[in-house]
């Protein structure tokens, strides 16, 4: 998880945290990736084909539809992000994917962090934002460490509930998941 900090022009403190999935394949470099391995596919279940075992290629085919449509899904996971803003009074937590904006709001004074531990070993755990019956799941993307990580610094700046802590950071935080 990378950080940067850097100062804002707004009269009120305010700390930012941005989190962004970790995003190395590009739509170029996917296609490319999908077309090399097509072409090695298909040449392979031709060669079987022509040999007189037809019902190779329709498991090439199925083979590529899967390829497709998990390459699909990780280019999707490009467009999401997530912000948490903490002023004085609140905090802000906003949730966006290509086609759904979400934005929940706590009073600071109320809120409180939490990070909840899974009920079997191989499920992560929730990093939490609670406050007067609701709640909103942050870090889903981070691995384990960085969503710890997140919680420790969310805990310095919120505080528990009824303890609002000074804003002494002034600053974006970029978090990106590896």
């Amino acid at each position: 998880m990378s950080v940067a900090t850097t100062g804002t022009e707004q009269q009120e403190p305010i700390y930012r945290v941005e989190l962004r999935p970790n995003c190395a394949l590009t739509p170029g470099a996917a296609l490319l990736f999908f077309a090399s391995l097509c072409l090695v596919s298909f040449s392979i279940a031709g060669l079987f084909a022509a040999q007189g075992f037809w019902p190779v290629f329709p498991f090439a085919g199925l083979e590529m539809a899967v390829l497709a449509w998990a390459l699909n899904a990780s280019l999707r996971a490009r467009h999401v992000w997530q912000r948490i803003s903490v002023s004085a009074e609140q905090i802000v937590v906003e949730l966006r994917t290509r086609v759904t904006y979400e934005r929940c709001v706590f009073p600071r004074h109320w809120a409180k962090v939490t990070l909840r531990a899974s009920y079997t070993a191989l499920h992560p755990s929730r990093l939490l934002i609670e406050s007067h019956g609701r709640a909103c799941e942050i870090g889903g993307f981070l691995t384990e460490e960085e969503r710890r990580g997140l919680a420790a610094r969310l805990k310095q700046v919120i505080g528990t509930t009824s303890e609002s802590p000074p804003l002494e950071t002034r600053g974006v935080d970029q978090a990106m998941a590896r």
